[in-house]
C-alpha cells in the first residue's frame, strides 16, 4: 500500500558546549516520527531554508509540531506578554509551510503550538499565560494522562475519534482564546479549547496535546485517518 510523504516541522537549538552539538542544529521528538510511521506513512523532517512552497509540493500532508515556545504574538496583533517566548524564526518558517499547504489544499495536523497556528492563521488570539493553577502543565509526566477532553458533535475529530471523550496529556501555558473562522471540535473540563478544525480545508486540525503518545484510542485513529486523507 502507498505511503505518503508526510513533512514535520522542527525545532531549532543554538547549540553550546553541554548541547547536542556545540553548533546550532534542528530537533525533534523521536516519537513524532514514530507515530506516523506505525500509521503507514513516510514522515520527512522540514528545515527552515527552502522554499515552503517547494516543499510542500512534494508532500501528501504536513505535522506542526508542538515545542517549548510560543507563536509570535505580533501574529494576531497583541504584545507580548511577560511569560510569553517567541522563537520568530521557527512560527516564519510554520507559518510559510501552513500557507502552503492551506494552498494546496493538503492534510494538516497542528499539535500543541501547531494548533495555535492554525487558530492564528484563522484570525485567531491566544491567551499567552495560563495560570499554574489551572493544571495545564500537567505534573506527571507526559506519556500518561493528564486529564480528559470532551468532543463536540458533528465535527471531523469527533467522527475520526468515535467517541465523546478522550484521555490526553497536557504541556502548554498558553491556549486559544478565539479561534476565529476555525470550528471548535473539543474543550477540556475547564473550558479550555483542545482541538479545532479549519472549515475552509479538507482536513485540517489542530489538538492541543500530543497525540504522538498514543496514550488513547483515539490518538492512532488520528494518525490513521491524517496518512489515509493523505492518500
Amino acid at each position: 500500500m502507498h505511503r505518503p510523504l508526510i513533512g514535520l516541522t522542527l525545532d531549532h537549538e543554538s547549540g553550546g558546549e553541554n548541547s547536542f552539538s556545540r553548533y546550532p542544529f534542528h530537533a525533534i521528538r523521536e516519537n513524532y516520527l514514530t507515530a506516523l510511521s506505525h500509521a503507514g506513512a513516510l514522515p520527512v523532517c522540514l528545515g527552515y531554508d527552502a522554499p515552503a512552497d517547494a516543499m510542500v509540493e512534494r508532500l501528501d500532508a504536513l505535522v506542526i509540531t508542538g515545542g517549548a515556545f510560543d507563536v509570535d504574538p505580533a501574529l494576531y496583533n497583541a504584545p507580548p506578554a511577560p511569560e510569553t517566548s517567541p522563537r520568530p524564526e521557527r512560527t516564519r518558517a510554520e507559518h510559510a509551510l501552513l500557507k502552503a499547504a492551506l494552498k494546496r489544499d493538503i492534510p494538516i495536523l497542528g499539535i500543541c503550538g501547531g494548533m495555535q497556528l492554525l487558530a492564528v492563521e484563522a484570525g485567531g488570539t491566544l491567551i499567552q499565560h495560563l495560570p499554574p493553577e489551572a493544571g495545564h502543565e500537567q505534573p506527571n509526566p507526559r506519556h500518561e494522562p493528564g486529564h480528559t477532553v470532551t468532543l463536540v458533535p458533528n465535527t471531523l475529530l469527533a467522527s475520526i475519534v468515535g467517541n465523546t471523550t478522550m484521555n490526553v496529556n497536557s504541556a502548554h501555558h498558553q491556549a486559544v482564546h478565539h479561534a476565529g473562522t476555525a470550528r471548535i471540535s473539543a474543550h477540556a473540563p475547564d473550558g479550555v479549547i483542545e482541538a479545532i478544525e479549519l472549515t475552509h480545508a479538507s482536513f485540517a486540525i489542530g489538538v492541543q496535546w500530543h497525540p504522538e503518545f498514543s496514550l488513547d484510542p483515539g490518538d492512532q485513529r488520528l494518525y490513521a485517518a491524517l496518512v489515509e486523507a493523505s492518500r
